[in-house]
């Protein structure tokens, strides 16, 4: 039994889904080889090498992988997939566009965004926007799983995993890549933050989370925010936290104005200490928080900030 890792990266460096995307590999026993499939990859390669209980590496090097184009990728792990018991991706954009191809053509059904591994063909995933687990048990020969990175640790170095270099599919054609716009920013990115400051509708408007910039600056916080503020038109559509946002478990999460809607509890509840601030001592968002402050948000802010200098 063997599994297979496809590694999220950008052909400099992994990309921090893909170790906690191991760590579940390595759950479901047996060996584990990594897939970088990229251009000028090398060190993407020496990387994955390097990670404790990866077993080998496989370097697929091509001008048309550079851009992660869902088609090929999916194609050169086809080429290999005969050799695996399980193909393991990230449960991100990147993983998501590339497994339900690979399981559509191997004729088998993908598990989606498992959180445990409770054996190797048993695992358990979150459903009705995580009110409920199920557990699921695959009778198919491969199982064609994307991986919800909050539910595992990210595996450590300590490795010596041997490269081997594969030769690399042909471009299929089906697809170009034309462009990519990179929300730039100066704070952690939001899925990898040790500590996030939300807002939700109660901020009021676009300019009313300036209020929080101090607060997230203070504590090297990214900034996030409730689909409804999203939807408002208050934040960029890249900081909403939720089911149809960024899943997220920082070792803090701060929601400020945030009511607790079911989705957006979904996306976060899974942080190691949430505090809520709301004027509603009734909102749903206190059902997860670890500290909750009932109050108004643009006095309790301040008080915080002014705290913590």
């Amino acid at each position: 039994m063997t599994t297979l890792v496809i590694a999220e990266h950008d052909n400099a460096s992994l990309k921090g889904s893909t170790l906690n995307t191991i760590t579940a590999a390595i759950q479901c026993g047996g060996d584990v080889h990594v897939l970088v499939a990229g251009h000028n990859a090398a060190a993407v390669a020496q990387a994955a090498s390097q990670i404790a209980g990866v077993s080998k590496v496989l370097l697929a090097e091509a001008a048309h992988f550079a851009d992660g184009l869902a088609e090929n990728i999916a194609e050169q792990v086809l080429a290999i997939s005969a050799a695996y018991s399980h193909i393991l991706a990230p449960a991100t954009a990147y993983g998501k566009n590339i497994l339900p191809r690979v399981a559509a053509k191997l004729d088998v059904s993908q598990i989606s965004e498992i959180t445990k591994v409770d054996a190797p063909d048993t695992f358990e995933r979150p459903i009705y926007a995580g009110n409920a687990i199920a557990t699921v048990q695959s009778a198919d020969a491969i199982k064609v799983i994307t991986v919800r990175s909050t539910g595992f640790d990210a595996a450590v170095n300590g490795g010596s995993a041997a490269v081997e270099n594969i030769a690399a599919v042909a471009d299929s054609g089906k697809s170009v890549f034309v462009s990519r716009e990179v929300a730039k920013s100066d704070r952690p990115e939001l899925t990898a933050a040790k500590v996030i400051v939300s807002g939700g509708r109660g901020m009021g408007s676009g300019e009313a989370f300036k209020l929080l910039e101090p607060l997230a600056d203070k504590l090297g916080a990214a900034m996030g925010a409730s689909r409804a503020a999203v939807d408002a038109g208050y934040v960029p559509n890249d900081w909403q936290v939720g089911q149809t946002g960024k899943i997220v478990a920082p070792q803090l999460y701060i929601a400020v104005g945030i009511s607790g809607a079911i989705q957006h509890l979904a996306g976060m509840k899974d942080s190691k200490t949430i505090v809520a601030i709301n004027k509603d001592p009734e909102a749903p968002i206190f059902s997860v928080a670890d500290y909750g402050i009932v109050g108004d948000l643009f006095e309790i802010v301040p008080q915080l900030i002014a705290e913590l200098g």
